[in-house]
């Protein structure tokens, strides 16, 4: 779709839906909101996922401006709910009346009432963390709002077009993202002002206290989906040659891997299907020695932060935004990113023994990788960052 094709549907859809917002607008007037909000999170759901990880984030940054978030699709786990019930925060659960197609035109509806809601504050800050009902709800929020888009997924470009001259700041969580971003507009002849709105910042994770396992041998994890993108059954066949092989490197895989692998064909691998113990997951990070990923395409996934903040090696494919983090032999490794899979495989077992033949080559490219952690990831950072596109 082209921006002016996304325009023109943007229009369309206004058109047919603004008496039902205007409906709305006049119900919020028997439907006041009772509490007062600095700042108003939109955010699909709690379930887990790295998008709405960061809005919880967001949340416990700044909790002092008692955010209101408003969930809008229905959740599949809603893990992480507790993340956002903290003091200060506030929680609204729409899905019940708008994530339903046969009665979308109750979605309209509170367009209008939750736009009023926010045009009665001061300078409201709106945040958007992918959440398709931001877009749906932003054409009624007042100028004097400031309109933050977050995005994670490139996916989302081709319909978020429509909105650009809009949205105050778009922030990008890799840099690889922007660069996506800067080359649409540029591919749109959108002014050169659209540019100066768009930002990088960077996730955060925890930042644990140091910790260095002495494992005989090399632990070897994948951390992730079992999804056709992750590739996973190019580790399943680094595993089994360097089984094959009888070396002292043993595999773990966490995630529902049996999606595209069957574990009974790997005895020698261990196999924890999903954690959702937080505990069992650090646990799992200490006693692992590098994070193995053999995406086709990747954003940054968390565990690839998270793994960089325990001091853990990275190998993964150099795929989309990775190499702006990883620099290879330095903080960690990466893998051409070949057609010829077998190429891929070949690779991931020549530096898989070197590291397990030279233990001091782990341990320093363990420590690069978390001083990058550090000054990158931390929650501090991650807080300064935003408080200044948010309040500065």
């Amino acid at each position: 779709m082209t921006y002016r094709q996304a325009i023109l549907k943007r229009k369309a859809e206004a058109v047919f839906a603004y008496p039902f917002v205007l409906l709305g607008k006049l119900l919020s007037l028997f439907f006041p909101l009772k509490t007062k909000h600095e700042i108003f999170i939109f955010c699909p759901s709690a379930d887990i996922g790295g998008a709405n990880k960061v809005n919880a984030d967001l949340c416990k940054c700044f909790a002092n401006k008692s955010p209101l978030v408003i969930f809008s699709k229905k959740p599949k786990n809603n893990e992480f709910l507790t993340l956002f019930q903290i003091e200060g925060v506030r929680i609204i659960d729409l899905h019940y009346f708008i994530d339903n197609k046969l009665y979308h035109f109750v979605n309209f509806f509170y367009r209008g009432i939750i736009s009023s809601w926010i045009n009665k504050g001061g300078k409201p800050v709106v945040i958007g963390g992918e959440s398709l009902f931001f877009y749906k709800v932003l054409p009624y929020i007042k100028k004097e709002a400031k309109l933050i888009e977050i995005s994670h997924l490139n996916t989302w470009f081709n319909y978020t077009q429509s909105f650009v001259k809009d949205i105050d700041i778009r922030i990008f969580s890799t840099v690889k993202l922007k660069r996506d971003a800067e080359a649409i507009y540029k591919k749109n002849n959108l002014p050169r002002e659209f540019y100066s709105r768009l930002i990088f910042i960077d996730n955060m994770v925890k930042i644990p206290e140091r910790f260095e396992n002495k494992n005989q041998d090399l632990e070897v994890v994948f951390i992730g989906r079992g999804s056709p993108q992750k590739r996973v059954h190019l580790i399943a066949a680094i595993a089994k040659e360097l089984h094959d092989q009888k070396s002292n490197i043993h595999f773990s895989f966490v995630g529902d891997v049996e999606k595209i692998i069957n574990p009974k064909d790997f005895p020698y691998c261990t196999f924890y299907g999903n954690v959702r113990d937080r505990n069992k997951m650090e646990d799992i990070y200490k006693a692992s020695d590098v994070l193995l990923l053999t995406s086709a395409f990747e954003g940054l996934p968390i565990a690839i932060m998270e793994m960089m903040a325990y001091g853990k090696v990275v190998l993964s494919s150099a795929v989309d935004g990775i190499p702006d983090y990883i620099t290879n032999g330095q903080n960690g490794f990466l893998l051409g990113n070949n057609r010829d899979e077998d190429k891929i495989i070949e690779e991931g077992i020549s530096v898989l023994n070197k590291l397990a033949g030279n233990k001091d080559l782990l341990e320093e490219t363990g420590r690069n990788s978390r001083r990058y952690a550090e000054k990158h990831f931390s929650g501090k950072v991650f807080c300064e960052k935003y408080g200044k596109v948010l309040f500065g």
